[in-house]
């Protein structure tokens, strides 16, 4: 048996800005991508902590460094600059592994800089 777990979370991250005008997506530093193992168009799964709405999108790189979470497309509707998000993603999982699963997450302050981190 296979079970959906969680792969990766990016907790409390800041959004910096918002394009509605953009044709979809979550733009995340190419830093936070690669510390906890999102991929480019990796489907991701974000919680807005400022208005409860919850949606779904896919990840892609933005700018090494920068700190940068863009929401692109019709999610800049959801959110907007200032606003805390947490970025999930899940993988399939064979049973026997997920007893000693540990997702790779990290935690960010105001300013998007990593406060907290584990499983990595």
């Amino acid at each position: 048996m296979q079970i959906h777990l969680l792969k990766s979370k990016i907790h409390r991250a800041c959004v910096t800005a918002a394009d509605v005008n953009y044709e979809g997506s979550l733009g995340i530093d190419q830093d936070f991508m690669e510390h906890v193992g999102l991929l480019p168009y990796e489907r991701i799964l974000c919680g807005n902590l400022a208005n409860g709405h919850r949606f779904e999108t896919y990840a892609i790189p933005a700018k090494r460094g920068s700190r940068a979470i863009i929401l692109n497309g019709a999610v800049a509707h959801l959110g907007k600059t200032g606003d805390r998000i947490t970025i999930m993603s899940y993988a399939v999982v064979d049973r026997k592994k997920a007893r000693k699963w540990q997702p790779a997450v990290i935690v960010l302050d105001a300013k998007n800089k990593i406060v907290n981190e584990r499983g990595i």
